[in-house]
């Protein structure tokens, strides 16, 4: 009898377009992180172009999209000028007063190039900015500016206020995760699930994973969905028995290795399709031997975007939806 392949799909970019929700949030999280600031409404709106941003993702290791906003921000910060010998955040109160005392108006002036995240990497790599660094720290109902802006843009103020118990501080309009849309037709994934074993491996918390899962009624057709909360549970469990601080995010390929543990079903070949270059590590670096699928059917720039799959060990690469099946085959 031949045996189902285990087929495991990243969330974002490859089951769900997330252009206009998760990227446009770190956009509008970024601008608005700077509410406050001497100049703030000469920022442009939109702060930069998208595709600038998609390029930044793709350097690698920012799976997680408050990690990106944060990124972001500390390039931003190497053109904002803040108070005579800021060395540290020890110096300011609190986020609120450091925002208050900086300066954005030079880079106002700056973000009318069309690249200017990309120019600021090239300028000055991966910087860490002490006020960023102040505002990232905590979770968000623990004072972390970043993820809250984030999450409030995100989750919308409905949302926001039953997943935190807390009315939003800074953004009152409906989410951004209801623009989301479906980029893989159920039809095919319901013809995939006859004849192989389906599951999800998600740098999304639990919450926003169930969101488009139960939205759009995909749940029935995936067997496991692992999401950032089950790295986190295990991280804090390594933490406490080792006193080792650990990330198990991709491109670690923890969620990869736990899935055919938990299956519970024998199975042939692993594939994972996921559209950054996190996920193709992750897939090579696996035990259990996946074959990367390079997604590039949603992405802003799809030749730039194969390249870099390419380059991160992509065994295959997907141009269209509608070729998954003759692939698996």
């Amino acid at each position: 009898m031949k045996l189902p392949k285990l087929v495991v799909f990243d969330m974002d970019g490859v089951l769900i377009d997330v252009s206009g929700s998760y990227r446009e949030t770190a956009r509008k999280a970024a601008r608005l992180f700077f509410s406050g600031a001497k100049g703030f409404e000469k920022l442009p709106d939109p702060l930069f172009p998208l595709t600038d941003l998609a390029k930044l993702k793709q350097t690698g290791g920012l799976n997680n999209d408050w990690d990106l906003t944060a990124l972001i921000l500390h390039l931003l910060f190497a053109l904002v000028k803040t108070p005579a010998g800021a060395l540290s955040a020890a110096e300011f109160a609190d986020c609120e007063e450091a925002i208050s005392r900086s300066d954005v108006r030079e880079l106002a002036h700056f973000l009318k190039d069309p690249h200017p995240l990309m120019i600021l990497l090239d300028r000055h790599g991966r910087r860490s900015d002490p006020i960023v660094n102040l505002c990232y720290r905590g979770d968000v109902c623990t004072g972390n500016r970043i993820k809250r802006i984030f999450q409030e843009i995100y989750l919308g103020k409905s949302l926001f206020a039953s997943l935190y118990g807390e009315e939003p501080n800074f953004y009152r309009e409906e989410g951004l995760i209801h623009r989301e849309k479906l980029l893989l037709d159920p039809a095919l994934l319901e013809d995939l699930s006859q004849n192989h074993l389906l599951a999800v491996a998600t740098g999304r918390p639990r919450a926003e994973a169930d969101f488009p899962l139960d939205r759009f009624a995909l749940r029935k057709y995936f067997q496991i969905v692992i999401t950032l909360d089950d790295c986190t549970r295990e991280e804090l469990r390594i933490l406490d028995e080792s006193g080792e601080r650990i990330s198990l995010k991709k491109p670690n390929p923890y969620m990869l290795d736990r899935i055919p543990q938990m299956i519970g079903r024998k199975f042939g070949e692993c594939y994972y399709l996921g559209d950054m270059p996190d996920d193709m590590q992750a897939a090579r670096a696996s035990k259990a031997a996946y074959r990367g699928v390079g997604v590039i059917f949603a992405a802003a720039e799809p030749e730039n975007l194969r390249g870099e799959l390419v380059r991160a060990g992509a065994d295959f690469i997907l141009t269209a939806s509608a070729d998954l099946p003759a692939l698996l085959a």
